[in-house]
Order: structure tokens, then sequence, then C-alpha cells
């Protein structure tokens, strides 16, 4: 199981310039821990500091190994497809691997209408804004009516391609992932045996489209050398509600306890695991970054 890391780039911060920093050296501390990927998330129009993704990937890429896979998540149905294939298509060309795009059809009816979209046409604008942007990151020439698009076309392409996940657990969702041919992305709300079960579907559908199936899975853990304050932090945590989230959907504790429960993951057949830090301060946010390096090498 290879082992990525999602960093999350909101930040509730006073400080502004603080809060960029605090993203720059869980980034580092990324890179250091020798970790198979390294992406950030996407969000809009928050009421706390939410350092967007497409800067903060291109400055974290000067702190990152080219040769290993960097990428965005995207609320693909909030961008305007062209600007969002040229925005990905200059990161690419920043690396000497795919650039992993993670595609998200979003929620929050607020987010939405604050960028001029609704969330009752979010379906069919991911999929067509999907068609739009694998044609522009092929070289092609493209036009939509519902983006009102007119023999669109982008340059730089990506030197050596888009890797893309396509996030979701509607059966839809799972389609479209494998008529894509694109990796699975599960939801780090989804439990063990909640991700298997999406898996086999998704599964299912990649026979029915000829496709061969990928599966990557979000995880939230903690990871500390004091094993007991892992759990202790983990637990308080998780009895506030944390993210609306049952215990079985995150991972904490100690290296080993957090390798056992990635572990039921892999033998699921997922073969990335895409972590995220739990919301801690930030000497425990880079201790759990430096352990996953320990956890990575125990799920190889």
């Amino acid at each position: 199981m290879r082992i990525g890391f999602s960093l999350g780039t909101g930040q509730p911060v006073r400080d502004h310039k603080a809060g960029f920093q605090i993203i720059l050296e869980r980034g580092r501390a990324v890179s250091q821990a020798g970790l198979d990927s390294l992406t950030v998330g996407d969000h809009h129009a928050t009421p706390f500091p939410y350092y967007q993704n497409v800067p903060m990937i291109g400055r974290l890429m000067a702190e990152w190994d080219p040769t290993r896979p960097i990428g965005c998540l995207f609320l693909i149905p909030l961008w305007h497809p062209v600007l969002l294939a040229e925005q990905v298509a200059t990161l690419a060309t920043m690396s000497d691997v795919p650039f992993v795009v993670q595609a998200a059809i979003g929620d929050g009816a607020a987010q939405s209408a604050a960028m001029g979209k609704s969330l009752s046409t979010r379906g069919d604008d991911l999929d067509e804004a999907l068609r739009i942007l694998t044609t522009l990151w092929a070289g092609e020439t493209v036009s939509s009516e519902r983006f009102a698009v007119s023999e669109g076309r982008i340059a730089p392409l990506p030197p050596h391609g888009i890797d893309l996940w396509i996030a979701g657990s509607a059966p839809r969702a799972l389609r479209r992932a494998a008529e894509q041919g694109a990796a699975w992305y599960a939801d780090a709300r989804a439990t063990v045996e909640t991700a298997g079960r999406l898996l086999r579907e998704y599964t299912a559908y990649c026979r029915a489209a000829g496709t061969t199936p990928r599966a990557a899975v979000r995880k939230d853990v903690l990871v500390l050398r004091d094993a007991a304050r892992a759990n202790q932090i983990g637990d308080k945590l998780m009895e506030r509600g944390y993210r609306g989230m049952e215990r079985g959907a995150v991972a904490y504790g100690s290296v080993a306890q957090v390798v056992e429960q990635l572990g039921l993951l892999k033998e699921q057949g997922f073969g990335e695991a895409n972590l995220r830090c739990m919301m801690v301060e930030q000497s425990d946010a880079l201790e759990t970054i430096e352990l996953c390096g320990e956890v990575k090498a125990e799920l190889a």
C-alpha cells in the first residue's frame, strides 16, 4: 500500500501569514518523511482562512521531489473548466510524473452560491467539465454549450499526463470513475466496512466498462510515540463529533495501531491511503507526519 498525505490548508488563525507558515512546515515534513505523494484540498467562501490549492501546491512543489506524485483535489463544478485545465497543466510542467487531480463534486449550498453555482446541477456540471478537461489536456480543442466554451484550447500541456482520481460514494460517482478509467477515491468518512462494499461496487462497474480498477482512500490519522496520549486526544475529538465521523472512519494511536487499522483497508484492495492529520496542535501534526513514514514502511 502506498502512503500519501493530504495537507489541510484551512487554518483557524488570526495571523494569516502564520497560517501559511504552518502549511509550509507541514509540507516540508511530508517531503522529509519520504511519503509517496502530496496533495491539498479545495474549499471556497470560508469564514476562516483557507489557503487556496493552486498557489499553495505551486509553492510546495519547490520543497518536493519532482519524481514523486503531487496534486490537488478540486471541487470541479465550482471551477470554469478551461481555467482549471490551464492551471493544472501549468502545475504539471513543474513535475516529472503525472500530476494528480482528485475530482470531487462538492457540497454546501452557501459555498456553491458564493461561486455562482447551483447544487442541483452539480452532477451534470461535473460530467461535462470532465469531458472538457480531458479533451483539453489531450491537446484538442473543445466547445460546450453548458459552459459557453467555443473552440477552447490550452497551452502548455501536461508533459506527463494527468492522474485522475474521482471521489464520491453514490452509484453515479462509482460508475463515473469506472467509465473514465480513473482511480476511485473513497471518502474519509467511510468505515472499513463501507469502503470495502463501495470498492466492490466500483470494481463491478470497471468490469462492465472494461477498465482496470484502482482505488485510494482518504483517512484522517493521528500517530504519536506516546500511544496513550494519541488515543486520549483521538477519543476526545471523537466525543466532540469530529467532522461528523464514526470511530471506524479514523485511525489513531501508535504506529502499530495505525498500521493495523490501515491494513484492513489494504486487505480490502485499496492500493493507496491518502492520510490527513486530525485537527491537532502543530507539534503533534509534525510528529504524526514523521511517523507516517514508519507507517509507510510497514505497509509497503
